[in-house]
């Protein structure tokens, strides 16, 4: 038996596994079940997003339920949702892989189709995990410019919960939008401590954790806070110019490879390739 015919007939049991568990997970059952998702009553019919977060490690799920929070989409997205879709596209990508599999064994198709299906595999959690970046840097590159409104605002004699309004109001951006939220779990009657604990656990930037740290203990021990916002706003600059000088020398690494893979060979073409041709014409005598 050939490694192709066996590579296909993985490919056509595999989907045909997939497609048989995702008709299991559509037929509504009445049994009583204990949920993590949200409790629901016993007797009611278990969605198949539900059964899908049942189904998957518990460390996946929480992965998967952090890098929601870190992207801020928390009201629109959820878990089982992000597994439903991950397993739709697996399942579409198994239905155009299949035939190319079995009717079309052309090696150098059978290796794109293998290519796809592995990023048809790993593009949801690439996608998710992508979004959840760009935003924890989008409120790293924001917070020292914030810190700074936030110091004039309490210097000129206004409160910290009012300066970090005023830098919440008149920001955009991620950050703005945490302090916002902030904000009105306090307004709503939580204390300082844990709507801070709720804004250090939603983002998974190191520099705003650091400072939620600082004003929190800042908080508790009644140290000034005007001194605190100033030398965590200066802290904060110094650390974007470092990160900004470390990304600056990785630069000259990260142009190698495409140097040596994509520009030298064509200029070795270029250069080399009318020598080569004298040189043949010469000790042949054509």
């Amino acid at each position: 038996m050939t490694p192709l015919i066996i590579v296909a007939a993985s490919a056509l049991c595999g989907g045909v596994a997939l497609l048989g568990f995702l008709v299991f997970l559509s037929v509504p059952t009445g049994a009583p079940t204990v949920h993590l998702v949200e409790p629901r009553s016993t007797g009611a019919p278990v969605s198949t997003s539900e059964r899908l977060v049942r189904a998957a490690p518990k460390g996946y799920v929480g992965w998967i339920e952090r890098q929601i929070v870190y992207a801020g989409r928390q009201a629109d997205w959820s878990a089982g949702a992000f597994l439903l879709i991950k397993l739709v596209v697996t399942l579409v990508a198994l239905v155009f892989a299949i035939p190319i599999f079995v009717f079309l064994p052309v090696p150098f198709l059978v290796g794109v189709t293998v290519v796809g299906l592995v990023l048809a595999l790993v593009a949801p959690e690439i996608i998710l995990n992508s979004r959840a970046d760009d935003r924890q840097a989008a409120i790293r590159l924001a917070l020292p410019d914030t810190l700074d409104q936030m110091t004039i605002a309490v210097e000129a004699g206004l409160g910290f919960d009012l300066a970090m309004s005023k830098a919440a109001t008149s920001g955009r951006g991620p950050l703005a939008e945490e302090l916002i939220r902030t904000l009105q779990d306090m307004s709503i009657g939580r204390s300082r401590r844990d709507s801070y604990r709720e804004l250090e656990r939603r983002t998974s930037s190191e520099d705003l954790r650091r400072f939620i740290r600082a004003i929190t203990q800042a908080d508790a021990y009644g140290i000034s806070i005007a001194d605190v916002l100033r030398v965590q706003a200066s802290e904060m600059r110094v650390r974007r110019r470092q990160r900004a000088e470390e990304q600056a020398m990785k630069v000259p690494v990260k142009i190698i490879f495409p140097l040596v893979i994509c520009i030298l060979p064509v200029l070795f073409i270029v250069v080399l390739t009318p020598a080569a041709i004298g040189i043949y014409k010469t000790f042949t005598g054509l």
